[in-house]
């Protein structure tokens, strides 16, 4: 977190979060936005978002705790040297589940280290935070008129697990969105919307919680025990106010698409680059 923020900027920082972690609209997007025109009037960083993001994922956890617990036991009941599962048996769509989710973290988890430095300084640019909520938008649109919408989530391949792993790593780009970039290539992999949110938000899991952890551990910038204070409120914040998020964001998609969010991407990305260029924000 920025030395410039207080305790204030922390809380709308979480709520913001909160807010849009679970949206199609990249939270990562709304906090560099937002962190400059607080009155800590900064970035707030790729390590304060990481952290925050823990607790919108311990909200990930409780709504579908019943779902990760039996993806959890059916994994380990899969593996050769402690499973239970016999040589040449087919998986249970819980294991499959889990493996899917395990070899789709892959990529986010090699660019991630690839691409560190990028991720904390070229990337957090607003022209390329608003030119991919532009772009991302658009193909979220394009994806679900595009899309079969008759699958379900024990029809996907090995395949699939590779390319909604490669997905869900655009969103090492501000703008991108990981619920946003993975529901898109769901659409496109002929999956319905509720199928493609609920694998969206179980592939984040592991992801998230290794991001998060990663910046609490190897962080460069240590913080002060207040900056700690107000990274640990943002994160409260962010939970609560993300839980309440996931039950109504996965009541809304099963009836009405994704059409205002692709609407509320487009107009943002392109009031920042008009800001941009005639200099109303820098």
């Amino acid at each position: 977190m920025h030395a410039a923020f207080g305790w204030l900027d922390a809380v709308i920082l979480g709520l913001v979060q909160g807010l849009t972690e679970f949206l199609p609209i990249s939270s990562s997007a709304h906090l560099r936005i937002l962190g400059p025109l607080l009155p800590g009037g900064a970035d707030p960083g790729a390590a304060f978002t990481a952290i925050t993001q823990l607790g919108t994922e311990l909200a990930v956890l409780i709504y579908f705790r019943q779902d990760v617990m039996r993806m959890l036991l059916a994994w380990c009941a899969s593996l050769p040297v402690i499973g239970s599962r016999q040589r040449g048996a087919p998986l249970s769509q819980d294991a499959k589940l889990a493996w899917l989710v395990v070899l789709g973290t892959i990529p986010i988890c090699v660019l991630g280290l690839l691409l560190r430095d990028w991720i904390e300084t070229t990337f957090r640019t607003l022209a390329v935070t608003a030119t991919m909520l532009i772009v991302f938008g658009l193909l979220l649109g394009w994806a679900e008129r595009r899309g079969m919408q008759n699958r379900q989530i024990g029809d996907l391949s090995w395949r699939d697990g590779i390319l909604l792993g490669l997905a869900q790593a655009m969103a090492l780009i501000p703008g991108v969105s990981r619920s946003g970039g993975t529901i898109t290539a769901a659409l496109l992999l002929g999956m319905t919307r509720d199928a493609a949110a609920r694998f969206s938000f179980l592939l984040a899991i592991p992801a998230v919680l290794m991001s998060g952890f990663y910046m609490l551990l190897f962080k460069r910038e240590p913080m002060t025990s207040e900056q700690w204070g107000m990274t640990l409120t943002a994160t409260v914040v962010a939970f609560v106010v993300g839980y309440a998020v996931i039950v109504w964001f996965m009541r809304l998609i099963s009836s009405k698409g994704f059409g205002f969010f692709v609407i509320y991407r487009v107009v943002l990305g392109l009031a920042i680059l008009l800001g941009l260029y005639f200099g109303f924000i820098h």
